[in-house]
């Protein structure tokens, strides 16, 4: 794949850049906006490609590109390619974000490899899945990935990635990257505070918050001892290390759990939003969270 893509960015540079170059972008993006442009399959690997590597290479591109108001996120975040399967019993469609613009190239490239191997991976065990169905009961199947800009600023760009598997029920699983713009390094828990004192600050306030709703809200159940559960299963006694977080746009820390994982399968992802006056004393500073 990167042989692929040194290729691309090599062709990319021997090609003359026409002098009506701003016409052909404004016609193209004319004709985006009638038409959905979906990546797909190898050719449509290769043409997001060269579409990411004329935004990196090309000031007039993506400059023109920054100016049109619908397109100017698609400077940070694009869909790279897609995976789709349509049949009649089995579903599949995987969006695979690629980030772009990035100075530290490294960095660009290891985000969007991963995110490249991480939908491939999720269409080979789909594909695997159908030929195991197909063998036995036929029953319906159903995968679907995309992404989210959480929020994008002149200082972070936080980006869910959700996975949601449907079989007999449903499972949704989340993923977040936020990555410090100016910096360009991938932020995480640990690196936001001084100690890992947060761990069990966090964890209170959430219990306190899940008390809270349950409280206001009988349909609202969560895994805590105060549930006073009738069945057994393990309560929510904190958070991990390197929990899944972003830190939303009005820079307030967010905590995030995946379906089944502190609640009942209905409550679906549930998230929580975590005061800033609880965390004051132990940031490392108040540059991200505020």
């Amino acid at each position: 794949m990167d042989k692929k893509l040194e290729k691309l960015r090599s062709d990319y540079k021997n090609v003359p850049i026409p002098d009506n170059l701003d016409i052909i972008v404004k016609k193209a993006i004319k004709r985006s906006t009638q038409k959905k442009f979906p990546f797909k399959s190898i050719t449509g690997l290769a043409t997001a490609a060269l579409f990411v590597l004329s935004i990196n290479t090309s000031s007039t591109f993506a400059k023109t590109l920054s100016n049109v108001p619908v397109l100017k996120n698609v400077v940070n975040v694009l869909t790279f390619t897609e995976y789709t399967v349509d049949e009649p019993t089995y579903k599949a469609k995987l969006k695979v974000p690629a980030v772009s613009n990035l100075k530290d190239k490294e960095l660009e490239q290891s985000l969007n490899k991963k995110y490249l191997e991480e939908n491939q991976k999720l269409y080979s065990q789909f594909k695997k899945e159908i030929e195991s169905v197909k063998k036995g009961s036929g029953a319906h199947l159903g995968i679907d990935s995309g992404y989210v800009v959480k929020s994008d600023n002149e200082d972070i760009l936080s980006i869910e990635r959700y996975v949601v598997n449907t079989a007999a029920s449903s499972s949704t699983t989340m993923k977040f990257d936020t990555i410090d713009k100016k910096k360009e390094i991938l932020l995480s828990l640990p690196i936001l505070f001084k100690d890992k004192s947060y761990v069990k600050i966090i964890s209170e306030n959430i219990k306190e918050q899940m008390q809270d709703q349950m409280k206001k809200d009988e349909g609202k159940i969560y895994w805590i001892p105060e549930a006073k559960l009738d069945y057994s299963i393990d309560p929510f006694v904190s958070i991990k290390e390197n929990q899944n977080f972003y830190i939303n746009k009005d820079h307030k820390l967010v905590i995030s759990f995946d379906k089944y994982e502190v609640a009942p399968g209905y409550m679906g992802v549930v998230e929580f939003v975590i005061p800033t006056e609880i965390l004051s004393n132990i940031l490392v500073g108040h540059h991200y969270i505020k």
